[in-house]
């Protein structure tokens, strides 16, 4: 019998055309039997091009109508950017893979400039309290200022003087083979959103096949670090604007994580780190959440998401 291709969602930018066009290749040569298509969906994220995303009222602006599209079997696998996913998931949904992870680093786009040699006051683009709090920390006298639109549009705006420099993942970078666009790799201490760099698919709790799929191109290693990211922000009561950040690394049998949590103005900061085991991910995430907690963490969150 001849089945109908499988329909892999997706946001329509190009960065996100890509990532989906990555799981599709993966599918295709992992299930050659299959038949698979990509198709585009606009999201309320794309569609607002003027708010600010930490302003937005919605959590999970780039992903509720892919998952309206799950519900409706419109589509079998969503594919997100795993930083844009929420930590709850609707009742129905969950998240059942991931590709292998991107360099998960930020990194920093100028017309040539260091952090370091940027002009006093410099403007840097960043839509992501995380990322501001941070570059505070580095260079306390740079402003920061709200920027929206896709990667292009963003490097646009450097070239153009409408910003002295802006943060973006490398992930995107890379995927988008603009890697040559990078004038500087952020220091280590300078933690991502979780999941930064991972490509993750979300499914239909009731479908077996699809999750059988999605399931067939899973890479573990990405797999267990995404679980104790989410679990660290998950325990934190944190969303995808709170100013948190974490990232785990394997190193064997060894898990690693490391995170941060801020209080809005940045004057309050938590760091930590935590270590485990690759089959005791969420655990170790959790651990390290509630050492944020006895420290006075939910605090930092309520300010964040008021």
């Amino acid at each position: 019998m001849n089945r109908a291709p499988v329909v892999i969602g997706t946001r329509g930018s190009q960065l996100a055309v890509i990532q989906a066009e990555t799981v599709l290749a993966k599918l295709r040569a992992a299930f050659p039997a299959r038949r698979f298509e990509v198709k585009k969906i606009v999201t309320g994220g794309d569609r607002d091009q003027r708010a600010a995303l930490d302003k937005m009222d919605t959590i999970g602006v780039f992903v509720k109508e892919l998952e309206e599209a799950l519900f409706s079997g419109e589509i079998a696998i969503a594919v997100h950017s795993l930083k844009d996913v929420p930590t709850l998931m609707p009742a129905g949904l969950r998240l059942a893979a991931a590709l292998e992870r991107q360099d998960p680093r930020d990194v920093l786009v100028t017309r040539g400039e260091t952090l370091e040699n940027l002009p006093e006051g410099a403007k840097l683009g960043t839509g992501s309290l995380r990322r501001r709090l941070q570059l505070k920390a580095l260079r306390p006298d740079v402003e920061c200022a709200g920027i929206r639109g896709n990667v292009d549009t963003r490097l646009r705006k450097v070239a153009e003087g409408q910003y002295d420099g802006i943060v973006l993942a490398a992930a995107a970078l890379n995927r988008m083979k603009l890697q040559d666009k990078i004038t500087q790799y952020m220091p280590p201490a300078f933690l991502p959103a979780v999941g930064q760099g991972v490509v993750a698919m979300e499914l239909r709790r009731d479908d077996a096949d699809a999750i059988a799929l999605a399931e067939g191109i899973n890479h573990l290693p990405t797999w267990r670090c995404a679980l104790a990211e989410r679990a660290f922000l998950y325990e934190l009561g944190g969303g995808c604007t709170a100013p948190i950040a974490a990232l785990a690394t394997l190193d064997g049998a060894t898990l690693h994580i490391e995170g941060l949590a801020a209080s809005p103005d940045g004057v309050r900061v938590l760091r930590g780190s935590r270590t485990g085991t690759s089959d005791t991910a969420e655990q170790t995430g959790i651990a390290l959440a509630r050492d944020f907690l006895t420290q006075g963490a939910a605090e930092f969150i309520e300010e964040a998401t008021r």
